[in-house]
């Protein structure tokens, strides 16, 4: 539906100069036509909390389930799980041992432990530092559905590529930032595709009820 006159003049000063610029921009100062990429963003971005959701916690549940084998239920406060995580090269960059420590500190069981960590903590489990520790022994139990024909370090290297990606796009969502100008169809791709490692079910259900794919072709 077309926009109101209030909504035209109202409606980017609500979503502040600076930010709506960048739609302005890509619609050739189009007011109109930027509004509509503005809301045609904004729904697409509701619509991928769903697979994103559903990819989040099929990964972390599986990279846990790993983990308890090596280093037993109370993991989070396992020392040698502690030493084995990786360490940021700077100071500045996301250490997970700090994370874990921090979340494990506060929290009471290893269930909200899990539902506490960041999601970048999760993806430096997969690190070829964690292969011998954990993957070339449980990555296939773990995701099942990871194709036969990858070797576990490329299969884990995948994974952690991927997990990368699909973080940017959750942090991008969750600031309210564009997301219009990524590959969205590859985006879609990789939260399927990894969700489907952990449960073929899982990601043919996600399928069913997410909104993305119809979405995408309706851009501006």
């Amino acid at each position: 539906m077309p926009f109101t006159p209030a909504e035209l003049h109202d409606l980017p000063l609500v979503i502040s100069a600076p930010r709506f610029a960048t739609y302005l921009q890509a619609t050739g100062n189009d007011r109109e036509r930027a509004l509509s990429l503005y809301e045609w963003n904004l729904t697409l971005s509701a619509a991928f909390i769903v697979p994103l959701q559903v990819c989040e916690v099929a990964v972390r549940n599986g990279v846990a389930e790993a983990i308890e084998k090596v280093h037993g239920a109370t993991w989070p406060w396992s020392n040698g799980f502690l030493r084995s995580l990786p360490r940021p090269k700077r100071l500045t960059d996301y250490n997970p041992e700090i994370d874990l420590r921090s979340v494990a500190a506060r929290q009471p069981t290893t269930g909200k432990v899990i539902a506490e960590l960041k999601f970048a903590f999760w993806e430096q489990i997969f690190t070829a530092g964690q292969d011998s520790r954990l993957w070339l022994a449980h990555f296939r139990a773990s995701f099942p559905g990871t194709p036969a024909t990858l070797s576990i370090p490329t299969a884990r290297a995948t994974a952690r590529d991927d997990l990368r990606s699909i973080r940017h796009l959750r942090n991008r969502i969750a600031h309210h930032e564009p997301i219009f100008t990524r590959n969205l169809v590859d985006d879609y791709r990789r939260i399927h595709e990894l969700t489907g490692w952990r449960s073929q079910t899982a990601a043919a259900w996600m399928n069913r009820k997410q909104g993305v794919t119809s979405l995408i072709p309706l851009k501006p």
